[in-house]
């Protein structure tokens, strides 16, 4: 392996979108860029920067690091040490695929070193990253948003997850309130029940399929194709300030979700529908408008 140093920037996601749990994500545009180093000394030192720099760890627990030893190990070949930075904006426990970005930076971080064909796109070793990195996260939905941009559905058959691409309707955008304070995604899982009724699951096919279509062709059906049944009021009481806004946005029209498991908020639809509803979200929340990432994530080396 020779002196290398490889930059990752992987963008922000949304999973879920209402009715599509586990299965459908959404890329945005907001990012973290991870720089890593291989080096001659053993161990991993790491230094972040931006949202979670007071609270994620700086040794081989960080996310990142976890990330790229599973990824050697399955390529083959490890350096002694890392060198790590993270500049993140992507804030943490958000709903906003903050450790699914950390997954994929350290996967592809870790394939570029390992000289490994490490192309997203390519139908092969793009399969073979989204696959790991579903492994480590433990579901495809955020991690194939994040690899591969755009609008994804993904899945797993057989223990191995799958993903497609679909691009957006031209001049989509999201608006995302983000709260002060995160919720743990294990905590809003935990809330799920085992079972739903025949009725809500009917409900809940019938959206996502209808999501598809709103998302890629006719967004003026978003505010129906995003009514969920599945999820969202199961996790409620674990962020009401979060199902209260949702349901105001929903009222005045504006097709709102909780963003992945909470507790921030996504809208999505035109620049001028979102302009009208930053203001519906009143104190306590930051509302960020973001484009569409639609070039997932991406890797630079320089070798020394």
């Amino acid at each position: 392996m020779s002196h290398q140093m490889v930059t990752v920037v992987v963008p922000a996601t949304s999973a879920n979108i209402g009715p599509g749990f586990d299965a459908l994500g959404l890329a945005l545009g907001l990012y973290d860029e991870v720089t890593v180093e291989a080096t001659a000394r053993s161990g991993s030192s790491v230094e972040v920067v931006g949202e979670g720099s007071d609270q994620l760890p700086r040794d081989d627990s960080h996310l990142v690091v976890r990330a790229m030893l599973a990824a050697f190990d399955r390529f083959g070949v490890r350096p002694p040490g890392l060198s790590v930075s993270c500049v993140n904006g992507i804030p943490q426990s958000r709903g906003l695929g903050s450790s699914a970005g950390a997954i994929v930076a350290g996967v592809l971080a870790a394939a570029r070193l390992a000289d490994h064909r490490d192309d997203p796109g390519h139908p092969d070793t793009g399969a073979a990253l989204l696959a790991l990195a579903s492994e480590i996260e433990g579901h495809p939905d955020n991690v194939a948003a994040c690899l591969l941009g755009g609008f994804t559905i993904a899945w797993s058959d057989q223990g191995s997850a799958h993903a497609v691409r679909l691009e957006p309707a031209p001049g989509l955008e999201a608006l995302v309130f983000v709260p002060a304070d995160g919720l743990a995604t294990t905590t809003a899982r935990g809330m799920l029940p085992s079972v739903v009724s025949h009725q809500d699951a009917a409900h809940g096919a019938g959206r996502a399929a209808l999501l598809v279509e709103a998302l890629t062709r006719r967004p003026e059906l978003l505010l129906a194709a995003t009514e969920d049944r599945l999820h969202q009021h199961y996790r409620a009481p674990a962020m009401i300030a979060t199902a209260a806004l949702v349901a105001r946005l929903r009222a005045d029209g504006v097709p709102a979700v909780v963003s992945g498991a909470g507790p921030s908020v996504l809208a999505l639809g035109d620049g001028g529908a979102l302009s009208a509803a930053e203001g519906l979200a009143g104190p306590g929340w930051a509302a960020r408008r973001l484009a569409l990432d639609l070039e997932g994530a991406r890797a630079s080396i320089t070798t020394g």
